[in-house]
């Protein structure tokens, strides 16, 4: 459990354009479409990632709530929520039945790609692949990350 940071303006739209995320929830219940909150959990669903009683809250950051089997699905959570633009920090609060090691998280810079990170990060390039199997569902080609964006960096076996 912690806070980690996100750079506010990178990321998936999920909130419609910047007038419409500042006036969701703000009319009448009638006219009320999903609130932001109800937007990040079906982001969550829609990527599958397996968390029990999610709950998200969403003020000044998002505050996560739920449970889950491992350490990489908390993280992929937490990175799912914090790659959506306008999410410029997510407070962690999911607990996780079967821990095990943590990953480290690396944030896009222009110019980079899975292989240069992989050389970075594990010394060999061709390890990109770890890097790209532990961000799915979020990534769906290893040629489509971004600046800005958060990745796991998982540990190697």
């Amino acid at each position: 459990m912690g806070l980690f940071s996100f750079i506010k303006g990178a990321g998936k739209k999920i909130f419609g354009n910047k007038e419409e995320a500042k006036t969701t929830n703000t009319t009448s219940p009638e006219m009320m479409g999903p609130s932001r909150e109800d937007l990040l959990k079906a982001e969550i669903a829609n990527l599958g990632l397996p968390i029990q009683n999610l709950d998200v809250d969403l003020s000044e950051k998002v505050t996560v709530y739920g449970q889950t089997e491992t350490n990489a699905e908390r993280e992929k959570v937490i990175l799912a929520l914090g790659n959506v633009d306008c999410v410029g920090c997510v407070e962690d609060m999911i607990t996780v039945t079967n821990p095990e090691p943590e990953a480290t998280f690396h944030v896009v810079k222009s110019g980079d790609s899975l292989s240069k990170i992989s050389k970075e990060v594990y010394g060999d390039p061709m390890k990109y692949n770890a890097i790209f199997e532990a961000n799915k569902p979020m990534l769906e080609h290893p040629d489509k990350i971004y600046p800005g964006q958060t990745l796991r960096i998982p540990p190697l076996a």
